[in-house]
């Protein structure tokens, strides 16, 4: 059974988050503070977080920064903000969704399910694809991934990925040298029921060059086709 950690103030909203999800099967727990969500974070640990961005002894979007400091657990946000610039900062805080209230619970349920099953669960047909892209790359290769631990390993450093960052990177390590177009990534990290857009492919992108090229503002492993998407240039990473 799948665990799902609701933070959220509004009792009423929390309650009815808490039974929808119950009735499709999840083991919910509910916090109406920051620092009680925080807590059950490590002492419940959950398989996702739906998190408000409105709570009474923190912002959410502090909340939701920690939590990824912490846990590479995906997050949904849910606020009554509507505003683009809103959904750019929680991805950039860690997050993986975002849902504007008022929201159908069907949709809301939807989502979780995505999500949770994109994090925990790897399709065999990807997994032997990447595994037969790993068994044939050079050993110098600088970026490796941990498949069952759902790790990811830079020049043999552990760096710490979101949900979204590590199935972005899963996806280029699988087919290197493919032009991805911002549409296909969008597809590959969260389906066809679930909010994003080619902004928020282009901030995730931003911050894996962060964590894997040497220098970012230069980078050469992920490379931008302009006017189209990104790829991934195994060719210079093997020489790196």
């Amino acid at each position: 059974m799948y665990k799902v950690l609701v933070i959220e103030d509004d009792v009423m909203m929390s309650d009815m988050l808490s039974m929808y999800l119950s009735e499709e099967g999840y083991s919910v727990m509910q916090a109406y503070r920051a620092d009680d969500g925080l807590r059950l974070v490590a002492d419940f640990v959950p398989d996702l977080v739906l998190l408000d961005l409105i709570l009474p002894d923190l912002d959410g979007m502090e909340v939701c920064a920690l939590i990824r400091k912490r846990s590479n657990v995906p997050i949904m946000i849910l606020s009554m903000k509507s505003e683009v610039s809103e959904r750019v900062q929680a991805l950039k805080a860690g997050a993986d969704d975002y849902m504007c209230k008022p929201f159908s619970m069907h949709e809301m349920t939807a989502r979780v399910e995505a999500l949770i099953r994109r994090s925990s669960v790897m399709q065999i047909e990807s997994a032997q694809q990447m595994a037969a892209a790993v068994e044939a790359s050079d050993d110098r290769e600088p970026i490796q991934l941990d498949f069952e631990r759902r790790l990811l390993f830079v020049r043999g450093q552990l760096v710490e990925t979101t949900f979204s960052e590590y199935e972005l990177m899963r996806l280029f390590l699988a087919y290197p040298g493919k032009v991805f177009s911002r549409e296909e990534l969008i597809n590959a990290i969260r389906g066809f029921d679930s909010f994003v857009t080619d902004r928020a492919i282009d901030v995730h992108i931003v911050n894996l060059r962060k964590k894997i090229e040497q220098n970012p503002k230069e980078p050469r492993l992920i490379r931008t086709v302009w006017g189209f998407g990104y790829k991934y240039t195994a060719e210079y990473s093997r020489k790196s």
